[in-house]
Formats: C-alpha cells, structure tokens, sequence
C-alpha cells in the first residue's frame, strides 16, 4: 500500500469513528452498586492514584489509542496532548506503523511529546510489526508504556487488512523479552477471555487493555470500507468491557489490567474499577470533544469526568481505588449467566 493510501485510511477511520454512536444497551446497565446510606469520607479525601506495577498513573483515566499518520490526525494528536498535559491523563497514540514506514508521518506521533514533555504516553504498534519496529516506536515517543493491538477481527473485514496470525504470539513473547518498558497487550473492542489472560501470562505479559465491545467498532468501520458492506452481521462480534473485566478476575493478581471499550460515563469508569481495573481509557469521547468542541472545553471535560467520580466513590466510601474492588455490586441475571456458563470465580472480599 502506498503512504497515500495508508493516509487515507488513517483519516477514513477518524472520520467513521467520529460518526459512530454508543450502543444503545451497554453492560455498565447490567451491573448495580448498593447503596449505604452514610459515608464515612470527604470528598476531598478521595485519591484517584493508579498504582501499577511499573509506574504510578495521576488519575485513572487515560487517553487511548486513536490516531496519526496523516496531516489531520498530526493536528488531533497535537490537541490531545494539550489537553493531557493541562489535566495530567496519560495518552496513548494509534498504531505507529506509519512512521515507522516512512520518517515524514514520524511527527503526527512525536508533536504527542513536543506537546507534553512530561507526560505519560504509550507508543503503540500491531502485535505482528517486526521486534525491532516495536524498539523504533518506544524511542519514538520517550513512551513510559507500549502498546501492542490484537486486532484480528478488523484485519479480517478490512479490504486489505493481515490474513497470517500463526506467529504473532511468538513475535509478542520477542517483543516483551525485548523492549524495556512495560507491553500493555491491547485489544481494539473485541474484548478479552480467560484463556487470552492465560495465554498472555505465560509469555510473560504484565499489563492488557481488554477494550471490550461497545465503543469504537472497527468491523463497522472497515464494513464501510468495502466495497459490497457485506460483513455487517459481524457488528456484535466479541466481548463487552464488563463481561471481560470478569474474564480477568483469576488473573488480576498477575495482570495490570486496563478497561476500555464503550464507557461512556464516570459511573461506567467506577464499575469498572470496582470490576478490578486499574485505569480506564476512552477514545472517541476525547476525539468528539476535542474535535466539536475545543481543547478548553474539553479540558473542562476531564476535570468534570474526574469530580464526577470522586463523587461517586465518595457515595460507595471508597477512599481509593483499591477500596472500590470491595464494594456490593449486584449483576443482573444476563450476568450471572455469563459468569456460570463461563465458570467464572468472581468472588469479592
């Protein structure tokens, strides 16, 4: 493909994301804390500190992978790093490849660290780009984290996309071994399984992204980019964000694990907290409001988003977020029969 074309995508995905809507029912619906009537904490005594095993994160919403390549997406990497610079979110830029292809699309990335030089930012690469690219895209950004994409079902109704995946655990295993920041495993709304958290433990993965289905869908987005549209009964391929965070449970003492994929509230950010995340990411919300709104407004945003969920842990009398993964929560029977026909061990104390 030439880097006109890969340009081209890179803003026909912006575009098609910026148009798409939340789904209508989400499993954030499915799941209800209970309420206790009297706290026992301020509001002003609420810590919203992520603390992982490699880095502490200010607040526990980051800004996600999304986008560069292209002149358009230069500019929108270079509003979101401003508004994360102003508000302290990490951010994540998208898929690095190319850059990494070609040098003059290197600065649709790198503005992310001119911008916010002393911010936490994730590089991101395909779980299939050769080790030494994944090295390039790190330096590329000073990143504190790398993100890899696990993204199958898009590459395969993508017109052009990857058909070979026999090897991409192998070359993850290298790409863990080889880097020297943490390798945030990512999925790109499909969501993640048990088996998945097994499979990644054993090469010695520390953090995943479970980005569960209900935000950005990239089988619609690359279904509108073929020719007949005739892959559009794939649309609710894959796993919600909540039904993953359940997937993960056995493993959240071996994993940093991270939500994203359709949140679209700060009580959907708190549940998933309490679901044993340990930060939450969004993309087209900060896209959307950046783009439509403006980078005060959007600044404005986060520190509303931010508020809203101190004062909902202070409703559960949760001082911070490990607090929170204590907390009642009763699942809807949708749920629960996921958790048993899945033999999940959710149990909470």
């Amino acid at each position: 493909m030439s880097d006109s074309l890969r340009e081209q995508r890179k803003n026909e995905h912006v575009e098609i994301a910026m148009s798409q809507t939340d789904a209508p029912q989400s499993d954030f619906d499915k799941l209800r804390f209970v309420h206790h009537s009297i706290p026992n904490i301020d509001v002003n005594q609420v810590d919203l500190t992520s603390h992982t095993s490699h880095f502490d994160m200010q607040f526990p919403v980051y800004i996600n992978a999304m986008t560069g390549g292209s002149e358009w997406t230069k500019q929108t990497n270079e509003k979101l790093a401003i508004v994360a610079r102003e508000t302290g979110l990490a951010m994540a830029v998208g898929s690095t490849h190319a850059a990494l292809r070609n040098p003059k699309m290197a600065e649709s990335f790198s503005i992310a660290r001119q911008i916010n030089p002393e911010g936490m930012i994730f590089s991101n690469v395909g779980a299939d780009v050769p080790v030494e690219k994944a090295v390039q895209a790190v330096d590329l950004l000073e990143a504190q984290a790398l993100q890899v994409h696990v993204n199958s079902p898009q590459e395969l109704v993508m017109p052009e996309g990857n058909r070979e995946f026999s090897t991409w655990m192998d070359n993850l295993e290298s790409i863990v071994k080889r880097v020297n920041v943490p390798v945030i495993v990512k999925e790109v709304g499909f969501g993640m399984s048990k088996e998945t958290f097994k499979s990644l433990v054993e090469i010695g993965v520390q953090y995943v992204d479970v980005s569960g289905r209900g935000g950005t869908n990239f089988i619609d987005i690359e279904n509108e980019r073929r020719t007949n549209k005739d892959m559009n009964y794939l649309t609710q391929w894959g796993q919600s964000t909540v039904e993953s965070l359940l997937e993960s449970t056995d493993y959240q003492d071996k994993l940093n694990v991270f939500a994203s994929g359709g949140l679209r509230t700060p009580l959907d950010a708190v549940k998933s907290l309490a679901l044993g995340a340990k930060a939450v990411g969004m993309s087209r919300p900060f896209l959307n409001q950046v783009e439509q709104t403006g980078i005060t407004n959007t600044i404005e945003y986060v520190e509303s988003f931010l508020d809203h969920m101190k004062k909902i842990m202070t409703m559960l009398d949760a001082k911070d977020i490990e607090a929170l993964r204590h907390k009642d929560i009763v699942f809807s029977p949708e749920l629960i029969s996921w958790i048993e026909q899945r033999s999940l061990d959710i149990h909470r104390g």
